[in-house]
C-alpha cells in the first residue's frame, strides 16, 4: 500500500504481547551473556539482538542485573524440574539415577549453552546470583533426598548426603565431559556415570530389606 502522497509507507515494529516481548528479549539477553558474560555483556547489545529501542528494553527490565536474574530463575528452575520429574518417572532407581545424569548431560549439552549462566557465571560473588546457584544444588538434592528416604526409611540426613553425592556426581561428569570436548558419545558418558553412582547407592536396602538393586 502506498500514502496518499505516493510514497511508500515506512512499516511500523511489530507490537508484541507483553509476555512475548519478554520472552525475546531473554532470549537476546541469553546470547548476549552466554558469549560475554554477566560483565562485557552491554543492555545496548542486548536491544539491538533483540531488534528494539533501549526504551522497549528499559520497560520491561529495569536494568541488567534484573534480566540476568530472570533467566538464572529460568534456567535453575528447569533443571531441578527435570531432576525431580526422574526421580517422579519411574519406581525403577537405576532408571531414576540414569534420569537425574541425564538431567545435567542434556543441561551442559543444550545448544543454547544456558548452563553458563548457572555454572560459569562471573558474577558469582552477588548474594542475589549464588543464592539462585545455591538453589539449584539445594533443589536437586532435595527432589532426590525425597525418594531415598520413601524407599530406604533413612533419616533426613543420612538421605541428604546420599542425594548431595549423587547430585554433585551428576553435575561434574557433565561438565568434566563438556570441558574435555566430548571425547566419548554422551550416552555412553551418561550409561558410565550412572554405573558408578549407582554402585554405590544401589547397595543400600529398601525399606522391608531388600536391596535397592531392583528391576
Amino acid at each position: 500500500m502506498t500514502a496518499a502522497s505516493g510514497g511508500a509507507q515506512t512499516a511500523r515494529p511489530t507490537r508484541l504481547p507483553r509476555s512475548a516481548r519478554r520472552k525475546q528479549l531473554l532470549a537476546a539477553a541469553q546470547q548476549i551473556f552466554v558469549a560475554h558474560g554477566y560483565h562485557a555483556a552491554a543492555m545496548d547489545d542486548i536491544a539491538e539482538r533483540a531488534g528494539v529501542s533501549k526504551p522497549v528494553l528499559y520497560q520491561h527490565f529495569p536494568g541488567k542485573l534484573e534480566l540476568y536474574l530472570a533467566l538464572l530463575d529460568t534456567h535453575c528452575d528447569a533443571i531441578i524440574a527435570q531432576v525431580r520429574a526422574a526421580m517422579l518417572s519411574t519406581t525403577d532407581n537405576r532408571e531414576r539415577v540414569r534420569g537425574a545424569v541425564q538431567a545435567y548431560f542434556d543441561f551442559v549439552d543444550h545448544e543454547s549453552e544456558a548452563f553458563r549462566l548457572v555454572f560459569e557465571s562471573d558474577l558469582r560473588n552477588d548474594p542475589q546470583v549464588r543464592e539462585r546457584v545455591e538453589r539449584v544444588e539445594q533443589g536437586c538434592i532435595a527432589a532426590v533426598t525425597e525418594t531415598i528416604i520413601s524407599d530406604t526409611g533413612l533419616s533426613t540426613a543420612h538421605a541428604e548426603l546420599l542425594a548431595s553425592a549423587l547430585v554433585g556426581a551428576s553435575g561434574q561428569s557433565a561438565q568434566y565431559w563438556l570441558a574435555s570436548g566430548r571425547l566419548i558419545p554422551k550416552e555412553e558418558a551418561e550409561g558410565l556415570a550412572t554405573a558408578l553412582i549407582w554402585r554405590g547407592i544401589g547397595s543400600f536396602p529398601l525399606q522391608g530389606g531388600s536391596s535397592a538393586d531392583i528391576g
